[in-house]
């Protein structure tokens, strides 16, 4: 599967900081310092309603964090999935009298247009969860044969008994994790399961859904946590720098795969850190496809809205908060990018070299992009009220804005 192309990405002059981010499981903030490649897997979209707003707001929290490490001069290896069969998607083509790959290859096709609009830097690996399969299949064999698997009326099920770290990326409580299981696709209700907990790895083929070869393990399609973990074992291994999704994610997606690997391989920690990124909402509720309470990247960009303000529109909310979209914020955003691109467009202006390495430090201080805008906003003011002698300074701040915030002035 082909990612999207990446915008130009300019070189700034000196050197920017090590990211200092928060990590779910310890509830602290960690200082990353990767070797000359870091390494970060991010969990992409179902594709059967892309993109909304939450998925902008959590793609593009970690395409700063690509930026800031590729302002250290480090190389990004950045990996992400497309679940491209899912419960919900075979849902959605059925609810709609549509070929579900024709379904799920339209959604994705928009994902990457959007993507585009918005310059998020595309992963390097963009895979789905349909051509992962085969590597799939022997690590449910392998956690199956190990005991750390069995089979229900054909199904294979992970025991999360069989990790000792079971439970250490969410922090969460036993009463916690089975309330979160039911909403969000798992089955703790279900008899004959060792553990209410215990997620699907291989499901039995069903009448009238697709299925593929799943070797010793029969005829069927891979669970959602293991699809993550074979891509990431594959294209990354362990220990990566930086597990990252939205806040929705820590469980049970993440502590599940998490989980999986750890024993598929005997390491601990999967990942050096989990970020999640907080939730969107509209009209009081949290963004959903559920709920049908959605807006879309696609249809603002329909009505004229300019990517760079919808992107500044994300910028203005600090990546781990919950906020709402409201047409406020998408015309403060507006207005904003105006006042930029005016502020810019002038031959000279006030000396603009403090003005990078205050987006140099609020971005390393845990992806605080609100910081990096009152930065901005505050040159952009000095160059409207009085100006400047600087004819290097437009340009330099035009850069900066570009490389380190994705913003094209």
């Amino acid at each position: 599967m082909h990612a999207w192309p990446a915008s130009e990405v300019p070189a700034l002059p000196g050197k920017g900081r090590d990211l200092r981010i928060h990590d779910t499981a310890t509830d602290g903030l960690v200082t990353l310092a990767p070797g000359p490649v870091a390494r970060i897997y991010v969990c992409g979209i179902t594709p059967y309603d892309a993109t909304h707003i939450g998925h902008a707001a959590t793609y593009n929290a970690f395409d700063l964090v690509q930026r800031v490490w590729l302002d250290t001069k480090r190389q990004v290896h950045y990996v992400q999935n497309v679940t491209d069969v899912d419960d919900p998607l075979l849902e959605r083509a059925q609810r709609d009298n549509v070929d579900w790959v024709a379904l799920a290859e339209q959604e994705t096709a928009l994902f990457r247009e959007d993507m585009t609009a918005l310059r998020m830097l595309p992963p390097q690996d963009y895979i789905g969860a349909v051509e992962a399969i085969p590597g799939i299949v022997p690590l449910v064999e392998r956690l199956r044969d190990a005991g750390a698997a069995y089979e229900l009326e054909g199904d294979v099920y992970f025991s999360v008994e069989s990790d000792p770290n079971f439970g250490k990326v969410s922090n969460l409580d036993a009463a916690a994790m089975r309330l979160l299981s039911a909403e969000r696709g798992g089955d703790p209700d279900r008899p004959g399961k060792k553990s209410p907990l215990d997620p699907m790895l291989w499901m039995a083929a069903r009448e009238g859904e697709p299925c593929w070869d799943g070797g010793s393990l029969g005829p069927g399609r891979p669970g959602w946590h293991i699809e993550c973990v074979a891509i990431a074992l594959d294209h990354l291994g362990m220990r990566f720098d930086i597990q990252g999704g939205g806040s929705d994610l820590a469980f049970p997606h993440h502590e599940m795969g998490a989980s999986h690997a750890q024993v598929l391989t005997g390491e601990f920690p999967m990942a050096t850190a989990y970020v999640h990124a907080g939730m969107v909402a509209l009209h009081g509720e949290k963004m959903s496809k559920s709920k049908g309470n959605l807006v879309f990247v696609s249809a603002l960009r329909r009505a004229g809205v300019d990517p760079a303000a919808i992107r500044l529109a994300l910028l203005a909310h600090h990546y781990r908060a919950d906020w709402e979209w409201t047409d406020q914020v998408l015309q403060e955003a507006v207005a904003r990018v105006d006042r930029w691109r005016a502020a810019v467009s002038r031959p000279d202006g006030p000396p603009a070299e403090t003005l990078v390495e205050e987006i140099r430090a609020a971005l390393a201080n845990d992806l605080d992009a609100p910081a990096a805008l009152a930065a901005v906003d505050r040159w952009a003011a000095l160059q409207q009220e009085r100006g400047g002698t600087d004819e290097g300074a437009p340009g330099v701040v035009s850069r900066a804005v570009d490389a380190l915030l994705g913003v094209a002035l």
